[in-house]
């Protein structure tokens, strides 16, 4: 059975940073693709952030580029998200996902992942 968990929201001013953590079990990690997604209240589900399997490849959206650095550590079978300089407009629910067969073109897109966390909100306040 494959889980996803994430942690590491919370409550930031603007200005601050959290690093969100996401561990996968119960699949080869090192052959998954990681993605992390927002999702704000009324918003579709965004694409902020992609690792290939070997993290040679990592792809941003606009909106968070030099802000956010996205890493992996196979060996503890985690991803990570290292936000920085947080805007009031971060503020969403975070999701990550794990998807086998991701194209780089194609990294923002939620039907490009098979597995998806529960969720762990962040909250930045002006």
């Amino acid at each position: 059975q494959v889980q996803v968990v994430e942690s590491g929201g919370g409550l930031v001013q603007a200005g601050g940073s959290l690093r969100l953590s996401c561990t996968a079990s119960g699949l080869t990690f090192a052959d998954y693709a990681m993605g992390w997604f927002r999702q704000a209240p009324g918003k579709e589900r965004e694409g902020v952030s992609c690792i290939s399997w070997i993290a040679y490849n990592t792809y941003y959206a606009d909106s968070v580029k030099g802000r956010f650095t996205i890493s992996r550590d196979n060996a503890k079978n985690t991803v990570y998200l290292q936000m920085n300089s947080l805007k009031p407009e971060d503020t969403a629910m975070y999701y990550c996902a794990a998807g086998s067969k991701v194209f780089g073109t194609r990294w923002y897109e939620p039907s490009e992942f098979n597995y998806w966390g529960q969720g762990t909100q962040v909250t930045v306040s002006s």
